[in-house]
């Protein structure tokens, strides 16, 4: 894993003690497209179930994941697709 997934995954580990936590790199498949960076790590998928979700609306889900990831969104992450659910959701 690079420097921004492992900044990822203990900044979202930390912020919300997930039971499940899936992180894809997805920056090849942008590769030419604006914000795309040699080396990759420029736009991810993020799969993240945590019970910090739990009864909270899908964009409020969607904020506190960018809340805890701000500085990242800020510079070196150019895309963030974020799935956020609470334990037991599909």
């Amino acid at each position: 894993m690079g420097a921004i997934i492992d900044a990822i995954h203990n900044k979202l580990t930390a912020a919300f003690q997930p039971t499940r936590l899936e992180i894809q790199d997805d920056s090849a498949r942008h590769h030419g497209h604006a914000g795309a960076r040699e080396g990759g790590e420029s736009h991810f998928n993020v799969l993240i179930e945590a019970q910090a979700f739990a009864g909270a609306p899908k964009v409020m889900r969607q904020r506190m994941v960018y809340k805890a990831l701000a500085e990242e969104l800020a510079g070196p992450v150019h895309a963030l697709s974020v799935r956020a659910v609470a334990p037991g959701e599909a």
